[in-house]
């Protein structure tokens, strides 16, 4: 085929091909239409042929037909009366009682022509079609529906398409079936409402289907299963039982889909055991996935983290399949630290500790500063296992790299909140790095630790003060943790911080633009002028309890 693109444009070459399209000898037509679409391929304009190539239609060689219709697809819509020509040659295609190929190829090509003018000539060739006594036929006109619907709505809603389709549920033939399922899904789709019906009557013949069609017929009659509601918990497991065996399939979308079912009817079924029964079936299937290329494995680790949030028991004993490799790509990595994460226990704590440490020592900054935060979502989770994971926080902290001990502190700032007065003991540690602090949120959440706990921190306000020199240069994230933090220690310390308090609060209010910190420093001075005790409520009062997902 590579031969038919290296043609120069020379002058004449259209009349050359002019010749050949209008030759009495096949082949040389055939090729003649090759080199036109080799031309049309590469960005050639070759519509002034659109004449000659409509008159190769009438034949009975399937290829050099593929090869007209295909040119005919490519310049309908720049050139609609052009395409007008082609409309009888279509129509007669559409009737051939000889060859079923050429009757579908037809009803194809004219769905796919999306010019409103040839549309009205679709109507009678495809309701013809949806009946027509060959199965390769009514299939594709199914596909042509939809696409017609996509065109022109009213006509299809005009011209009973709809009812037809829905006619073909009950089809002899499951590959017929399956069209029929995806082209009333996707209508459905465009039209806000469902109009693909489910029932007991029709669930018999369409799950006879699912054996028999293509893999990508069982995703579309496997996602219409999904959106179906069983009557009761015995018809949810009848439908289970019949869809299992698609969890061994080779595609990844067929088993997703099947797990998508089997997700939706396990709520229905309320015995505990063939829950539990169903859940150890998935579990393979879905270990299975992360066997393929990265970006299959991304889409299934999506589809795993949320499964394992409603039912984390699946795969509660698979935690070590989503250790991360050291091939594995940045977007494949993440949505692993987010599954094992959910998948952390008491059991498994110290292994997954033990993977987040390995990771925190990679080359990936932004892998390792999640890698880091992951540990501290695991201590959040798991107040058993908390201390293991503060542990873990200090030892990485040792190690010096900026960016490690800057996420530690952000995470250590969120284990203060789950667990106040239970760790105190480390924050001489963390003031001891307050200098390499180089980030807003670093920053902000150190200066909110040293506030949080001004009465253990001896010196607190020189802590504080540092931060204070910069105020002005300081973003506001930092300027309004920074406010707050002086004022708890004012409301300790007042003796000792009466200047402090002072100085922040005409920054604040009197050089600062941002409304949100002048507002704030408003308010913290009216408080403490006329209502101290008031503002200790305010300002000391308990904090709300954290959790993993807050």
């Amino acid at each position: 085929m590579s031969s038919y693109f290296s043609q120069s444009n020379k002058r004449g070459e259209l009349k050359e091909l002019e010749d050949e399209l209008n030759s009495n000898d096949k082949n040389r037509k055939k090729e003649a239409v090759k080199k036109i679409i080799a031309a049309m391929t590469v960005g050639k304009d070759v519509s002034s042929l659109f004449p000659h190539v409509t008159k190769c239609m009438i034949t009975s060689n399937i290829e050099l037909k593929k090869l007209v219709y295909l040119y005919i697809i490519n310049y309908a819509k720049s050139q609609p009366d052009l395409a007008m020509m082609a409309v009888n040659a279509f129509r007669r295609d559409a009737s051939e009682r000889s060859n079923p190929l050429i009757r579908a190829l037809a009803v194809r090509t004219m769905g796919c022509i999306r010019v409103e003018k040839i549309i009205e000539y679709l109507c009678e060739p495809l309701k013809d079609a949806l009946s027509d006594e060959d199965p390769y036929v009514r299939k594709t006109a199914a596909i042509c529906v939809a696409k017609l619907y996509d065109i022109n709505a009213e006509l299809v809603e005009d011209h009973e398409f709809l009812q037809l389709l829905q006619r073909l549920l009950s089809d002899g033939n499951s590959m017929v079936v399956s069209n029929a399922i995806a082209g009333l899904t996707e209508i459905s789709e465009s039209r806000g409402e469902n109009v693909l019906p489910l029932d007991s009557s029709t669930m018999g013949k369409i799950l006879t289907a699912l054996n028999e069609c293509t893999e990508w017929g069982q995703v579309f009659i496997l996602d219409a299963l999904a959106n179906y509601t069983p009557a009761d918990p015995k018809e949810a497991e009848s439908i289970i039982e019949r869809v299992i065996p698609r969890l061994s399939h080779a595609n990844a979308a067929v088993v997703l889909s099947t797990i998508k079912v089997m997700m939706k009817y396990m709520d229905l079924i309320t015995n505990a055991e063939t829950i539990r029964g169903l859940c150890r079936k998935m579990a393979p299937s879905l270990v299975t996935l992360l066997n393929n290329e990265p970006e299959i494995q991304y889409v299934a680790l999506k589809n795993i983290n949320l499964i394992v949030q409603k039912r984390a028991n699946i795969l509660e004993k698979e935690v070590r399949v989503f250790f991360c490799k050291y091939n594995d790509p940045i977007y494949v990595k993440l949505e692993k630290l987010e599954i094992m994460i959910k998948l952390a226990d008491n059991k498994n704590i110290d292994q997954v500790l033990h993977e987040f440490k390995e990771y925190a020592n990679e080359v990936d900054v932004d892998f390792v500063r999640r890698s880091v935060r992951a540990i501290g979502r695991c201590a959040i989770k798991l107040e058993k296992a908390a201390e293991r994971c503060v542990q873990a926080l200090l030892e990485l902290i040792g190690t010096g790299v900026n960016h490690v001990i800057q996420e530690a502190i952000i995470v250590i700032k969120d284990i203060f909140r789950k667990y106040p007065n239970k760790y105190e003991s480390i924050l001489k540690k963390l003031c001891d790095n307050l200098k390499i602090l180089d980030e807003p949120e670093a920053k902000s959440s150190m200066i909110w630790i040293i506030g949080e706990y001004a009465d253990l921190i001896e010196n607190a306000d020189d802590l504080l003060n540092h931060f204070l020199e910069g105020f002005n240069d300081e973003p506001p994230l930092v300027q309004l943790q920074l406010l707050t933090a002086i004022v708890k220690l004012y409301l300790q310390k007042p003796d000792d911080t009466e200047d402090m308090i002072t100085e922040v609060l005409k920054l604040s209010t009197e050089e600062s633009e941002n409304p949100d910190l002048r507002d704030r420093g408003y308010i913290y001075w009216r408080l403490l002028s006329t209502e101290p005790d008031l503002t200790k409520q305010v300002v000391l009062s308990e904090k709300p309890t954290i959790h993993d997902d807050s």
